[in-house]
């Protein structure tokens, strides 16, 4: 872990999406979190020591998910497969499939292991599961705030975790989409999804990937106003928890209405064609139900926590 010393930061961005918006001062006190994102080698250790089965690996319930067909509630989670042609890009179902089996064991489903990758970042776990790999590690997940200063790397208002400029003198600074998404990626190293952790250059603060690779949780309910409304108050907000479980849910789905947290960081699967999530101030909405092959965590301790 790396100790993180608290101090007054500007959080969000007024220059790209709207739910980054606006930029407002916020104070954090002291705080440690982990250097990288937890592995699939440390959750496997914490998997052997409490045997704790994760969302993808449990059939959902059906009193969950009212009007679901029986034989459509199975075991898997959301893995990403490239199309072979450029598709529309409103149509997510083209590169996204919900995998009967896929779970963090099985990444791409059936036929596919860990083995090789432990030092990847563990995927497809729900937001239960990182909680509880956080309890049982005696740490807990960062709030949104407290994750968007760390990944800033100590650079106050800078666009990116390492400056101003995507790629500096040509050099990728991070695990993002190469090429056109979601159909040509033109990466030329050995691994086309996740990387080991550690195989980019660590922001000032001597943290790695907190820029692409994998998405990862925070222990915030996912709001689009939440910004505009610390702004408003007369004071600096300290140690903010922002959003309200009931602002989280998704209006779209109005059947299982699944509240949603902030996840930071953007993934491998971020593009400048598709999504220029890959900075500190990017946002998104997660249902808390649901794992995905390029979703991962990493864990904080405050003061009285274990170290």
């Amino acid at each position: 872990m790396r100790s993180i010393s608290g101090a007054t930061f500007r959080m969000g961005s007024d220059r790209h999406y709207p739910e980054e918006a606006p930029t407002r001062r916020v104070a954090l006190d002291d705080f440690r979190i982990d250097a990288t994102p937890v592995t699939n080698a440390q959750f496997a250790a914490f998997v052997a020591a409490t045997g704790h089965r994760t969302v993808a690996e449990i059939p959902p319930d059906p009193r969950d998910y009212p009007g679901a067909q029986p034989h459509m509630l199975y075991a898997g989670s959301l893995v990403f497969t490239p199309p072979r042609e450029a598709p529309d890009l409103r149509d997510i179902g083209r590169w996204w499939t919900f995998l009967r089996g896929a779970n963090w064991r099985r990444p791409y489903g059936a036929g596919s292991s860990i083995e090789g990758i432990g030092d990847h970042p563990v995927v497809h776990v729900a937001f239960r599961d990182a909680e509880a790999y956080a309890e049982w590690a005696g740490k807990g997940l960062p709030t949104e705030a407290e994750w968007e200063f760390a990944a800033r790397g100590g650079l106050d208002g800078a666009e990116f975790a390492w400056g101003d400029e995507m790629a500096p003198e040509g050099r990728a600074m991070a695990n993002t989409w190469q090429g056109d998404f979601p159909h040509l990626n033109t990466e030329s190293g050995p691994w086309k999804r996740t990387t080991p952790v550690g195989a980019y250059p660590p922001n000032g603060y001597g943290l790695s990937d907190m820029i692409g690779n994998v998405w990862e949780w925070t222990t915030d309910w996912f709001a689009a106003g939440v910004g505009a409304a610390a702004q408003k108050s007369c004071c600096i907000p300290r140690n903010p928890r922002g959003g309200r479980q009931e602002d989280s849910l998704d209006a779209s789905q109005p059947r299982t209405r699944i509240p949603r947290k902030v996840v930071k960081g953007g993934s491998h699967l971020c593009a400048p064609n598709y999504c220029r999530r890959y900075r500190p101030a990017a946002r998104h909405a997660q249902p808390v139900d649901t794992s995905m092959s390029h979703v991962g965590f990493r864990c904080v301790t405050r003061e009285g926590n274990r170290t």
